[in-house]
C-alpha cells in the first residue's frame, strides 16, 4: 500500500536568556489565516484559501463514514490556519463546527474539552504546549467564560454552531522548533439529549514540516514493462489538503507530457477526512463475535475494525456476507465475505496499518475514487490513477482516468516503489520512458 507521511520557517537570530512557561495568546483580531505563500514559496497552502473549496464539503465527506449517525451530534475537523510561526513559538487557529443532524431533537453539549499531543524527531523535554476553547455562537451568546471552562449549549434540529480552538506550542530554552513533525488536537465532547448522554471525541492532524520542493534530490527508478516510476515526498497529509494543492506542489514541477501520477488509496482517504478513532467506535455483539473468523492479520479481525465496517455497509450487510462466507468456505470457496460486504472491506486498515500519527486510528477506504481521478486529470492535463499496493506485488486500482492501461500500471507498480512503511511518500509519478 502507497504509504503517507525544510525547514521552511524563516532563520531568526538565537535568542538567549529566555524562558517561557506561559502561552502567550494573540489578540483574535491578529489571527489572520495566512497562506503560506506569505512565507515560504516552498510550501503548499495546506492552511491557504487554496482549501477553502476542499473544506466547504468536509461535513458532506464526514457522514459518508457512517450510515448511522448515531445521536446526531457531529463535530467537522474544520479550517485552521498558522497565525504565528516565530522559530521557537508557535500558533494555530481552528474553527470547528457541532452540526445537529437530527430533524426534530435537541441536542445539549455540557462539555467540551480539548488536549494536543505533538510528534517530533527530537526531544520535546523543553516544549510546553496548551489548548484553549472558545465558544462563537450565533449572537455571541453564551460568550467566552474568563475562567475558560465551557458553558453548557443547546443546538437545535439542523442547526450548527462554531468552537474556536487556539494551540499555542513554545520551545521553553528558545530552541527551534522545526524538529516537529504534527500536531494532533483531541476535542472531546458531551452530546445529551433523548438518547440519553455519550462522550465522543474528533480530531484534527496539523502538519508542522515540510519537505522542499526540490529536483536536485529526485531519483526515477526503473519498473517492469520499461516504465520508470518517481516516488513524491509530501509532509504528513491531514483533512486540509486538497489532493489538487498537493499534486501541483508536490508532482506538477517534475511531470512530463505523458506522464501518469498514481495516488495511494489510503493517503487519499486520509484527505477526505475518513479516519476513526477507536475510543469514537463502539462495537455491538455482531462486531465482537463476527471479527474471531477472520485471519488475525486482516483489518477486520478486531471489534472496532470490523464495527466501522458495519457503520459504513449496514448490519444486515455484513450478516448476510458472514453467512455466505462461512457456507462457501466450507464447500472450499474464498473471499466471499469481502465481495457481498463491499469494496471497503478490503480497504479498511486497523490501527497501525499506517505511519504515525494515523498508527492510532482506523482509515477507511476513499469514497467517490472515478469522480476523484476524473476531476484531477482534468484540471492537471495528466492521467490519474487511485491505487492500492502492498509488498506482496499485489496491485488494486480503484479508479484511473480514460488513458491510463490498467495492466501497465500494475506492473510499473508491482513492486511497490513507494513502500509500505514511513517513506512519506504518498504518490509515484510514472514515466513510459526515461
Amino acid at each position: 500500500m502507497l504509504c503517507l507521511q525544510s525547514a521552511l520557517l524563516p532563520l531568526f537570530p538565537p535568542i538567549s536568556n529566555r524562558v517561557r512557561t506561559r502561552p502567550r495568546w494573540i489578540s483574535r483580531a491578529s489571527t489572520r489565516c495566512r497562506s503560506y505563500s506569505d512565507v515560504h514559496d516552498a510550501v503548499p497552502s495546506t492552511y491557504g484559501a487554496e482549501n477553502a473549496q476542499w473544506l466547504s464539503t468536509e461535513l458532506q465527506r464526514l457522514r459518508t463514514n457512517q450510515k448511522s449517525e448515531g445521536d446526531g451530534l457531529l463535530l467537522t475537523r474544520g479550517q485552521w490556519c498558522w497565525v504565528l510561526q516565530d522559530h521557537d513559538h508557535y500558533q494555530f487557529k481552528g474553527e470547528m463546527k457541532f452540526h445537529n443532524t437530527t430533524k426534530r431533537f435537541e441536542l445539549f453539549i455540557p462539555e467540551v474539552s480539548a488536549k494536543l499531543q505533538l510528534l517530533a524527531n527530537v526531544s520535546l523535554d523543553s516544549v510546553t504546549s496548551s489548548v484553549k476553547i472558545l465558544p462563537r455562537h450565533k449572537g455571541g451568546n453564551p460568550p467566552p467564560r474568563p475562567d475558560g471552562n465551557w458553558t453548557a449549549y443547546i443546538t437545535r434540529a439542523g442547526e450548527s454552531t462554531t468552537i474556536e480552538v487556539l494551540v499555542d506550542i513554545v520551545s521553553n530554552n528558545g530552541d527551534s522548533l522545526t524538529g516537529l513533525q504534527t500536531g494532533v488536537v483531541e476535542v472531546e465532547y458531551i452530546s445529551y439529549g433523548p438518547h440519553g448522554r455519550t462522550r465522543h471525541m474528533q480530531h484534527a492532524v496539523l502538519p508542522l514540516h515540510y519537505p522542499e520542493v526540490s529536483s536536485n534530490k529526485l531519483i526515477w527508478r526503473k519498473a517492469e514493462g520499461g516504465a520508470f516510476v518517481l516516488p513524491i515526498h509530501t509532509h504528513i497529509l491531514s483533512h486540509l489538503d486538497d489532493p489538487l494543492q498537493v499534486l501541483r506542489k508536490y508532482v506538477l514541477p517534475h511531470a512530463k507530457a505523458g506522464d501518469v501520477i498514481a495516488i495511494g488509496e489510503t493517503p487519499l482517504a486520509i484527505m477526505q477526512g475518513r479516519f476513526r478513532h477507536p475510543q469514537g467506535v463502539r462495537p455491538g455483539v455482531l462486531a465482537r463475535l463476527a471479527c474471531r473468523l477472520f485471519h488475525p492479520t486482516s483489518s477486520l479481525a478486531t471489534a472496532c475494525g470490523l464495527q466501522v465496517l458495519i457503520d459504513i455497509a449496514g448490519r444486515l450487510r455484513v450478516v448476510v456476507a458472514v453467512v455466505l462466507a462461512v457456507i462457501a468456505r466450507v464447500l472450499g470457496s474464498r473471499g466471499m465475505f469481502y465481495r457481498v460486504a463491499g469494496d471497503q472491506a478490503r480497504l479498511i486498515d486497523d490501527v497501525t496499518g499506517t505511519l504515525p500519527p494515523y498508527d492510532q486510528f482506523i482509515t477507511l477506504g476513499p469514497v467517490r475514487v472515478q469522480a476523484t481521478v476524473d476531476a484531477l486529470s482534468r484540471k492537471t492535463g495528466f492521467e490519474v490513477a487511485v491505487v492500492d499496493v502492498n509488498d506482496l506485488k499485489r496491485v488494486q486500482v480503484l479508479g484511473a482516468s480514460q488513458g491510463v492501461s490498467h495492466r501497465w500500471l500494475e506492473a510499473a507498480l508491482r513492486h511497490n516503489p513507494a513502500g509500505n512503511a514511513d517513506e512519506q511518500t504518498p504518490i509515484v509519478l510514472i514515466r513510459k520512458s526515461a
